[in-house]
């Protein structure tokens, strides 16, 4: 009945989405994509199906005006093309950048995999997202990282030891992060993990700390949104939980509260598509712009989220 109920309120909580986006013309969302940087676009290939592959979505990103496009796959890093797509894609002015998910597929909780990506150009290294602990105990009835794959049985990666200690490879991890400057991203860890990680990386040097979608999985309260914010991590919303999307599971009213309890200064939105069956990146991104503005944010507002911050947490002048 309660999973029955999910469903329900989703498909609910879609048109209520649909409906406000309505309500914002089109202009209005394009002029507010001009010089937006995407940190969350699942383009292939990928062990997934993907609507767009790396090429579209730069193309898509460039037509819509945008400044920047981070590319994240949960089971292979894209740094290491990012030159060769720079050759061949440049002349579109799109900033491209890419990063380590630290799946067990990739090579897991590994310092000199982390080590050698960040020298190939990594700009953003990722705690395990699917194959977490926490992933995997939270989704074990309900699993939207649907495959056309079916990897291997995973064990769960944790970045603590039994006694609630931050891993010795792990300190080795944010270390080499912290020498490059690079982002630190939770991953799919679970919020007392995440508080324990971020306190010993920002010990240990590390500037540039993102949540992703905190109220998904990840199982934060309004006051860990609102102290993480305040201990200086930037919070990302993914547009795809509030969107037309069929990962939708908020409301367009808890897209306002997740937004309000880091406070604008401390949020950016990502669109967090490229699968089948679901808005584009740009499309999604465009779909959240129109959201927010029928929600009360202001053009600054959405700018700030959609193109000064991400900028800033890359490491780009901001326009």
């Amino acid at each position: 009945m309660a999973s029955s109920g999910r469903r329900v309120a989703s498909v609910t909580y879609r048109e209520e989405a649909r409906a406000l986006i309505a309500q914002v013309d089109d202009a209005t969302a394009n002029r507010l994509l001009q010089g937006a940087l995407d940190l969350h676009v699942h383009s292939g290939p990928s062990t997934m199906p993907r609507q767009v592959d790396h090429f579209q979505a730069v193309e898509e990103a460039a037509a819509a005006g945008m400044r920047g496009i981070l590319f994240k796959d949960h089971h292979y890093s894209v740094a290491p093309f990012i030159p060769l797509m720079d050759r061949v894609l440049g002349h579109h002015n799109v900033a491209m950048f890419s990063g380590l998910v630290l799946n067990n597929s990739t090579g897991g909780l590994n310092p000199f995999v982390v080590d050698a990506q960040l020298k190939q150009g990594a700009k953003l290294i990722w705690m395990p997202t699917a194959q977490s602990a926490n992933h995997i105990r939270s989704s074990s009835r309900k699993q939207r990282l649907v495959s056309n794959v079916k990897l291997k049985p995973s064990p769960g990666l944790t970045v603590v030891d039994s006694y609630g200690e931050i891993l010795d490879v792990v300190k080795e991890i944010l270390d080499s992060i912290a020498e490059f400057d690079a982002i630190l991203s939770s991953g799919h860890l679970h919020v007392w993990e995440i508080w324990k990680l971020f306190a010993e990386a920002k010990k240990r040097g590390v500037k540039r700390l993102l949540v992703n979608h905190p109220m998904y999985g990840l199982h934060f309260t309004y006051d860990d949104i609102k102290e993480m914010a305040e201990f200086g991590a930037l919070i990302e919303q993914s547009a795809c939980l509030y969107v037309d999307s069929r990962f939708n599971v908020f409301s367009p009213r808890e897209l306002k509260e997740h937004i309000l309890a880091a406070g604008v200064a401390h949020s950016s939105i990502g669109s967090d598509l490229g699968q089948v069956d679901n808005p584009t990146p740009v499309e999604g991104m465009r779909q959240a712009i129109k959201l927010c503005i029928a929600l009360g944010f202001s053009e600054d507002d959405v700018r700030t989220m959609v193109r000064d911050n991400p900028a800033t947490i890359v490491g780009l002048q901001v326009a």
